[in-house]
C-alpha cells in the first residue's frame, strides 16, 4: 500500500506530467492535418514527412533540455525545474492553436511551428528527469519500481488525454475541425497550464535533495561530473544503448507508429483509428503498474529487456494481422493482384522534395510517385535500361520519360497515367480508404493493447532502473541524458524514418526493421554490459 502523503506526492507529480504529455503529443495525434495547414506549399508526400519532421524536431532537442534543467535540478532543486519546465511547455502548445496557417503567412508558419517545437523538446527535457527522481526520492525501499510507474503512465496517459479531446471536437465540428477546430485542442492547454502550475506550487521540495543539500554533499558541477569521468560517462551510454533506446522505439511504435500506419497504410479513417488507439491506451496502461510493481520483486533488467525481444520477434506478424483486421481489402488485393514497379533501379529516386520545387520526370519516379500518392503497397523488379511500368497483376501500364517535355504536357501526360493507373488499381481490389463494415473492431482493438502491453513492459521499470544506476548528487543531470537522447533521437525519429522507409521501397512493413534492429541491440548491450540494481545500495 502506499501512504497518503506519498500518494499525493505521486499524484501531483503525475498530473502536471500528464499535461505536459498531453501538450507534447497533441502534435502527434494531429499530423496528418498539420501537415495540410502548415506545409501545403509541397507534394503530400513531402509534406507528410516534412510533419514528421517537425514532430521528431521537439524530440531531436530533448538531450539539450536535459543538459540545460538536469543542472539545475541538481544545482537548485527538483521543484522550481518542475515550474519553469511546465510553463515554457504549456504556452508553447497553447501558441500552436493561435498560429497562422501556410495559406496564410507562406513559409513563415511551418518556421513558426519547427520554432515552438523546439521549445516544446527543450520543456520536456527537463521534466521527465526530475518527476522521476522526485518520486523515486520519496519511494520507500523496496517499492521504488512501484511508485516511479506511476510517474511511466504519465506519458501514455497524456496521449490518451490528446486522443479523447480531439475525438471530441472531431465529433462535434466535423469536416469543421480539419479547417479550424483543430486549433481547440491546442488552446486548451491555457486551462491546462494554470491547474498544473497552481499543483507544482502545492508540492515541497525531494527530502533526499533536502538532506543532501543539508550537508553540503550536492554537485558543483553536475555536467563535468555527469559526462567528463569515463566512469558515469560509461554508464550514461550503457544504460542508452542498453536500455532507453530499445525501450524508445517499443514506445513509439506501440503506440505512435501504430496509429500513423492505421491512418497512413490502411486508410482507416482518423476518428475510427483514433477511437481505436484509445481504446488500447485504456486497457494497456494499467499494465505500468503491474510491470512496475514486478520489476520491484524480479529485477528491472529482465522486465525491460524481455520487453524489447518479445517486440522484436512479434512485430511482423502483429502489423500483418492488423492489416488483416483493419483493411482485408488491401491484404486481399495484394495476393490476387499484386502491384510491381518494373523500372531501373539505378534512375529511380527518393519520392522526397524538400523545397517543393524539384520534377521528378523519370520514367520510374513518375510510376513511383502515382503509387506513393495513392498509399498502394509494391515490390520493385529491376530492369536495367528499361522504361518503368506498373504491373497490376497481369496487367502493365508503361510510365514515361518526362525530362524534355514542356511543363504543361508533362502535367497532361501525369494526370492521364495516374487516371489510367488509379482506375486499373480501383479494379483490381485496392480500396481507396477502409471499408467500416469489414474493420474486425474486436481483434484490432486486441492487437493494439497488445502492442501498448509491450510498452508497458519496457517503460514501466525504466525510471527506477535509470534512478538507480546514477549517483543521488547527480542523478537528475545523468539520468536525463540518455533517456531524452533514446526516447528524444531513438524513439521520436521513429515514425520519420520508418513512413521514409515504407515511401522509398513500397513495402508497408519495411519500416518496422528500425525498432526491430535498435530492441535487439538494446537486448544485447543491456543484456551483457548493464548491471542489475534491484536490492543494490543507491550510488554516492
Amino acid at each position: 500500500m502506499i501512504d497518503k502523503s506519498h500518494r499525493q506526492v505521486i499524484f501531483a507529480s503525475s498530473l502536471g506530467t500528464v499535461f505536459e504529455w498531453y501538450d507534447f503529443y497533441l502534435y502527434g495525434s494531429l499530423a496528418s492535418v498539420i501537415s495540410k495547414q502548415f506545409f501545403a506549399g509541397v507534394n503530400e508526400t513531402t509534406g507528410f514527412i516534412f510533419a514528421l519532421l517537425a514532430f521528431a524536431a521537439g524530440f531531436a532537442v530533448r538531450p539539450f533540455g536535459a543538459l540545460i534543467f538536469g543542472r539545475l535540478g541538481d544545482m537548485a532543486g527538483r521543484k522550481h525545474t518542475f515550474l519553469i519546465t511546465i510553463i515554457i511547455m504549456g504556452l508553447s502548445t497553447a501558441l500552436v492553436g493561435m498560429l497562422p496557417g501556410y495559406t496564410s503567412i507562406g513559409v513563415a508558419a511551418p518556421i513558426l511551428l519547427v520554432a515552438l517545437r523546439l521549445l516544446q523538446g527543450l520543456a520536456l527535457g527537463g521534466e521527465y528527469g526530475g518527476a522521476a527522481t522526485y518520486v523515486a526520492e520519496h519511494a520507500p525501499a523496496g517499492k521504488r519500481g512501484l511508485y516511479t510507474s506511476w510517474i511511466q503512465t504519465t506519458a501514455t496517459l497524456g496521449l490518451f488525454l490528446s486522443l479523447l479531446v480531439i475525438l471530441a471536437c472531431r465529433s462535434l465540428l466535423g469536416a469543421d475541425f480539419d479547417v479550424w477546430g483543430w486549433r481547440i485542442p491546442f488552446l486548451v492547454s491555457f486551462i491546462l497550464l494554470a491547474v498544473s502550475v497552481y499543483i507544482r506550487l502545492q508540492l515541497a521540495e525531494s527530502p533526499v535533495f533536502v538532506e543532501m543539500k543539508s550537508e553540503g554533499r550536492e554537485s558543483k558541477a553536475p555536467l563535468t561530473d555527469s559526462f567528463a569521468r569515463w566512469p558515469n560517462l560509461k554508464v550514461v551510454l550503457l544504460s542508452l544503448f542498453g536500455a532507453t533506446a530499445g525501450e524508445a522505439v517499443v514506445w513509439y511504435c506501440g503506440q505512435f507508429y501504430a496509429l500513423f500506419f492505421l491512418t497512413q497504410m490502411l486508410k482507416v479513417d482518423a476518428f475510427t483509428a483514433n477511437l481505436l488507439m484509445a481504446g488500447g491506451l485504456l486497457l494497456g496502461t494499467p499494465f505500468f503498474i503491474v510491470f512496475g510493481s514486478l520489476s520491484d520483486r524480479i529485477g528491472r533488467k529482465k522486465v525491460v529487456l524481455a520487453g524489447c525481444l518479445i517486440a522484436a520477434l512479434t512485430y511482423f506478424p502483429l502489423f500483418k494481422a492488423l492489416t488483416s483486421y483493419a483493411n482485408p481489402a488491401i491484404e486481399a488485393a495484394q495476393i490476387r493482384n499484386p502491384v510491381v514497379v518494373v523500372a531501373d533501379a539505378s534512375a529511380c529516386k527518393f519520392q522526397f522534395d524538400p523545397v517543393g520545387k524539384t520534377v521528378f520526370s523519370a520514367s520510374c519516379d513518375v510510376a513511383k510517385g502515382q503509387l506513393a500518392r495513392t498509399g498502394i503497397p509494391y515490390s520493385n523488379e529491376n530492369a536495367p535500361g528499361a522504361v518503368a511500368s506498373i504491373r497490376i497483376g497481369q496487367q502493365s501500364f508503361a510510365a514515361f520519360e518526362g525530362a524534355t517535355m514542356p511543363a504543361a504536357e508533362f502535367a497532361a501526360r501525369s494526370a492521364a497515367f495516374g487516371k489510367e493507373v488509379n482506375a486499373a488499381l480501383t479494379a483490381a481490389g485496392y480500396p481507396a480508404s477502409a471499408d467500416p463494415s469489414r474493420i474486425n473492431y474486436g481483434m484490432v482493438l486486441l492487437i493494439l493493447t497488445i502492442l501498448v502491453i509491450y510498452v508497458t513492459m519496457v517503460y514501466g521499470p525504466i525510471a527506477a532502473w535509470l534512478v538507480e544506476l546514477f549517483p543521488t548528487r547527480i542523478r537528475y543531470t545523468s539520468m536525463s541524458l540518455p533517456y531524452h537522447i533514446g526516447n528524444g533521437w531513438f524513439g521520436g525519429f521513429l515514425p520519420t524514418v520508418s513512413f521514409a522507409l515504407v515511401a522509398y521501397t513500397g513495402d508497408i512493413y519495411y519500416g518496422l526493421w528500425y525498432p526491430i534492429g535498435v530492441a535487439l541491440l538494446t537486448v544485447v548491450v543491456g543484456g551483457f554490459f548493464l548491471r542489475e540494481t534491484l536490492g543494490q545500495p543507491d550510488v554516492e
